[in-house]
């Protein structure tokens, strides 16, 4: 990896269209959460930027405010049975987590590129033998 500095915007994008921060060209995820490594367009190794529970939160963060604030708001203007209101935001959070979760996972791990920020454990081990 080289040693000019990365544009977080640039990775980020990258990471959102689910391409490799890196080069942009190659695909960032093999299946649905898991991350393609080596990049097979510049051989980049995308699966030391863990991105953990990040993005999980920020999934919950946007499809919550997304599903629920709407929720929440509608609740006053009209009132319906339960059954009805869990039958029409159920899966409009189902949905949506799914669709947001890949997107989310893909710009952490642009933005970790853009920030040089990767597993430090696997580079003691590289360098250094041990941990």
């Amino acid at each position: 990896m080289s040693d000019h500095p990365h544009s977080v915007w640039l990775g980020m994008r990258r990471g959102l269209s689910g391409r490799c921060p890196n080069c942009g060209e190659g695909r960032l995820f093999r299946k649905y959460l898991k991350v393609q490594s080596p990049c097979p367009a510049c051989g980049h190794d995308n699966a030391r930027y863990p991105a953990d529970d990040a993005p999980a939160y920020f999934t919950i963060l946007l499809v919550g405010h997304l599903v629920i604030g709407p929720l929440l708001l509608f609740n006053f203007i009209s009132v319906w049975p339960v059954h009805w209101v869990l039958l029409s935001t159920l899966p409009a959070l189902a949905i949506l987590s799914l669709i947001v979760l890949p997107l989310a996972k893909g710009a952490i791990i642009g933005l970790q590129w853009a920030l040089k920020d990767h597993n430090s454990r696997d580079d003691d081990v590289l360098n250094h033998g041990r941990l």
